[in-house]
C-alpha cells in the first residue's frame, strides 16, 4: 500500500482482493469454460461448475446498480475502530463493472442527496480501521467519478 498517503503501515483486508499502487484493481476469476466473471475470485464456476478460473482484473469504473444505508455496525471482518462517537450510518451498492460483474461495495464522497442509481462510480481505497499491529487495514470502496473537465 502507499505509505507516503496517511504515514503508517497499510495492509489489505485479505489477501489478493485488490492490487495496489495509484490505480489498484479489483481481482475476480472469470470461467474458462463459459466465460462468467466471479467477484471475489473462486475455485469454481457458479454458472456451469467448471474449475478452470483464471485471474480477471476488474475495471476501476462502473455504474451504480443499487444503493442502500447501512444504519448498524457491521460485524467481523468490517468492523472499524472503536470510538466513543455514536455509529455513523453510511452507504452501500452495488456496482456494474461492464461486461464484467456487479460489485457490492462502501460508497464514499456522497450522500442521501447526491447519491442515484446510474451515477458512474470509480474504485477507491480507504483506511478501514488498524489491526493488532498497529497495521491500516485497507478496504475497497467506490465513489463517484471525479469530472476532470473530459468531454
Amino acid at each position: 500500500m502507499n505509505d507516503a498517503i496517511t504515514g503508517s503501515e497499510q495492509v489489505p483486508i485479505a489477501p489478493d482482493l485488490f492490487t495496489e499502487g495509484d490505480e489498484p484493481q479489483l481481482v475476480g476469476s472469470r470461467c474458462g469454460a463459459c466465460g462468467v466473471v466471479a467477484f471475489p475470485r473462486q475455485s469454481g464456476c457458479a454458472r456451469c461448475g467448471a474449475a478452470d478460473m483464471r485471474d480477471e482484473p476488474l475495471h476501476r469504473r462502473g455504474t451504480l446498480y443499487t444503493w442502500t444505508s447501512q444504519g448498524f455496525m457491521p460485524k467481523e471482518p468490517y468492523l472499524v475502530d472503536p470510538t466513543d462517537e455514536p455509529f455513523t450510518p453510511y452507504l452501500l451498492g452495488y456496482v456494474e463493472l461492464q461486461e464484467q460483474v456487479r460489485v457490492e461495495g462502501r460508497l464514499l464522497n456522497c450522500d442521501l442527496e447526491s447519491v442515484h442509481i446510474g451515477m458512474e462510480m470509480e474504485l477507491t481505497l480507504f483506511p478501514l480501521r488498524h489491526d493488532e499491529a498497529g497495521r491500516e487495514v485497507m478496504m475497497y470502496a467506490f465513489q463517484p467519478v471525479a469530472d476532470r473537465g473530459e468531454s
